[in-house]
């Protein structure tokens, strides 16, 4: 691949079904210096990787409006069917109401020879002129795709639509034109509600912000807020930047992020991210990331490229909606061979739904992949979720997954002469500047115990042993049983390193003061959690620490889980193509940050708490953006929900062609009934992958699904 390379995006409009972005695909990929080309549906995209000493943005555009269709941008893109974004229920409703209303008509009139008496009033060319401007776009297609070498479903139905010209039955194929419309706009109809999810979430991304210029607050677009600006944010106003706050006090909403619906207190010091609302306070941000930059902008950009990673049963099913037509352009010539009959031959051609096949797991897997990011469940594609559905083998890291990440005081022991205060507040007063996680956690505690702190004075860091400084005229060492001499007397503490603590050891001008025991605390909804996976099914759960042998087996055994202690990243990585060699699918939960190799040799790397975090977020194929393990089930039965309904889908696809097909090769489906039934597999499609869109079913009934 050229080092050169350039990654261009065209926003396309007009793109509505598989057949559009196969075209467009190869219209692109045709032009000289185009390496790559994904082709993204329900984003409307398409991204394209050239050559830019060839080739240019502006010869991708004119391939693009040569194959008949057009780049906008992406504002165009997104407002071009607002009537369908904000009326699909009355949509749908009309649509039932005037395709009853018509299907009727043709049932009845084709029983009762209806038409054979239209047809004789009414002249040839009249008859000509409806099908000409009722069919005019979609012949005007048929005719470019076939001077590019290529076949469509319009291809199929315009043969069929001359068949019933060239035998006279010329109320046929007007009727047979009008559901070619219909069926357009059906296609047209269900790649809008697939979209709905990823338009919803791009809806929430602020589109102005209100800066601090000049000594005045002027509102500007949020593309033109500078890194290093202040931001003010009003109560109920949405946060247009990701930054640190440096004034104000606010109640902030980051259900956009998280999916958390308890809002959280934020102060001076505190990170926020933009698209989350401030709902009690205001806030002076300084802004650290904007636009595309901040960790919405990220999600948004993931969500829409997430179709690009297709699974499995996706590339089976684009293959194979690519072969379709031929076969039913085959079947269909059988047809005439042994019936005579252009009738039925034409209704073989009709009745077919190729897009079906192509859209039957695209519109599930978007569906829910979209809903999933509103929940903080960021999901890199469909093959992830179709791996996760299979998976049998869960590893997990330790420090930051199962545990907090964060050290905390769970022991005082004082010795004679010295109350738990006292040492408490010796500890935390030496190591009051110090950046030890141990540190903090001694400084968290004293906080919690609402002890004042002295002013450290000659402090110093002792290697591998601990810290020393003056506190109100005392020397103060906190540290390592190195520190003191009578460290066997103190013997019976030695029990906390048995149950997995680090112990500190606290002396005041040269007398042991007191111990003080830490340990990371484990996140208190892992047991349930686990628990739920077993019930889902997942054969093999083990723990994957660099954490010594004693405090891994404590932990391991609290939970019932395998382990593998004193690990180093490339152990993790030897463990999980070990499964994988066995044919396991495997997935791996880590914070995505010393995990992130093992994370990205898994079948499916998750990262907890990614939200903020650009490192986690890259390095996993899901990314948590909350740190809550309730998420991880819910992640396993969203993949399972998911490809229950894209099976569902396929097989009512293939059942229904092929007695489609069947019954209008033996003459038993009338051509125009046979044109009424063609665009209700999208439709079916459509009903069955909307249900992962409610929430309510996919994730308020894990325990009883």
């Amino acid at each position: 691949m050229n080092d050169q390379s350039e990654i261009v995006e065209l926003s396309i409009k007009g793109m509505d079904c598989a057949d559009c972005a196969r075209h467009i695909k190869d219209a692109i990929a045709a032009v000289p210096g185009v390496t790559e080309v994904e082709i993204l549906l329900t984003a409307q995209k398409a991204v394209v990787r050239l050559d830019p000493t060839i080739t240019g943005p502006g010869e991708i555009r004119r391939a693009v409006e040569g194959a008949g269709y057009s780049v906008v941008t992406p504002e165009a893109v997104s407002v071009q069917a607002p009537f369908l974004g904000q009326f699909t229920r009355h949509v749908l409703v009309l649509f039932g109401v005037v395709f009853g209303a018509v299907l009727f008509i043709v049932v009845i009139g084709e029983w009762f020879g209806l038409f054979e008496a239209v047809t004789r009033r009414l002249p040839w060319s009249v008859w000509l002129v409806f099908i000409f401007i009722g069919g005019y776009p979609v012949f005007t297609n048929v005719l470019r795709a076939a001077f590019r070498g290529r076949i469509t479903s319009h291809t199929l139905m315009t043969i069929g639509v001359l068949a019933a010209v060239a035998v006279g039955e010329w109320a046929a194929a007007v009727i047979v034109v009008f559901f070619m419309r219909i069926g357009d706009y059906v296609e047209t109809f269900t790649a809008e509600r697939a979209r709905r999810a990823l338009k919803d979430l791009t809806a929430m991304a602020p589109q102005t912000a209100r800066v601090e210029r000049d000594d005045a607050e002027v509102d500007v677009p949020v593309a033109e807020v500078r890194v290093g600006e202040t931001v003010i944010v009003r109560p109920g106003e949405n946060i247009p930047v990701d930054g640190e706050v440096i004034g104000g006090q606010a109640t902030v909403d980051q259900a956009t992020i998280t999916g958390e619906s308890m809002p959280v207190e934020v102060g001076p010091g505190a990170k926020v991210f933009a698209a989350t609302i401030a709902r009690l306070g205001g806030l002076r941000i300084r802004a650290l990331k904007v636009g595309s930059d901040t960790t919405f902008g990220k999600v948004i950009k993931l969500v829409e490229q997430a179709e690009a990673n297709r699974g499995e049963v996706q590339r089976f099913a684009d293959r194979f909606s690519g072969y379709y037509l031929p076969v039913v352009m085959g079947v269909a010539f059988l047809t005439y061979l042994l019936s005579r009959n252009p009738l039925a031959t034409a209704a073989v051609l009709v009745v077919v739904c190729s897009c079906s096949f192509a859209l039957a797991t695209p519109l599930a897997m978007i569906a829910s992949i979209g809903a999933g990011a509103r929940r903080g469940l960021l999901i890199k594609g469909g093959k992830y979720l179709e791996a996760l559905s299979r998976a049998d083998v869960l590893l997990l890291d330790k420090t930051g997954t199962l545990t907090l990440g964060r050290p905390q005081i769970t022991d005082i022991f004082p010795l004679e002469g010295f109350s738990a205060d006292e040492v408490l507040t010796f500890a935390a007063s030496a190591e009051r500047y110090s950046e030890h996680p141990l540190a903090e956690a001694v400084r968290e505690a004293a906080k919690a115990h609402n002890l004042p702190l002295g002013e450290p004075e000659g402090f110093t860091a002792v290697p591998g042993i601990g810290v020393r400084a003056w506190v109100n005229d005392r020397l103060i060492e906190v540290g390592s049983s190195r520190l003191i001499s009578e460290a066997e007397s103190l013997s019976p503490l030695a029990g906390l390193d048995a149950q997995g603590k680090t112990t500190l050891y606290v002396v005041c001008d040269g007398k042991p003061a007191g111990v003080l025991a830490a340990s990371d605390t484990l996140r208190p909804e892992v047991p349930e959690a686990l628990a739920e996976m077993g019930r889902l099914g997942v054969r093999r759960i083990e723990l994957l620490t660099g954490d010594n042998e004693r405090t891994a087996a404590l932990l391991a055994e609290s939970l019932g889980l395998q382990y593998r202690a004193s690990l180093l990243p490339e152990d993790k990585i030897a463990v999980v193509k070990e499964y994988q060699a066995k044919g396991h699918v495997v997935v791996m939960v880590g914070d995505g940050v010393n995990d992130a190799p093992a994370l990205a040799q898994a079948d499916v790397g998750i990262a907890m708490g990614a939200a903020g975090s650009d490192v986690s977020i890259e390095a996993a194929h899901v990314a948590l953006m909350r740190e809550d393990w309730t998420l991880v089930p819910e992640l396993f039965q969203i993949a399972r929900r998911t490809m229950k309904v894209v099976r569902l889908n396929l097989a009512f696809t293939a059942c229904y062609n092929l007695a489609g097909m069947s019954l209008a090769a033996l003459g038993l489906l009338p051509l125009t009934l046979a044109a009424a039934l063609q665009s209700l597999p999208d439709l079916g499609i459509l009903v069955n992958s909307s249900r992962l869109l409610r929430r309510k079913t996919i994730w308020q009934s894990l325990k009883g699904s």
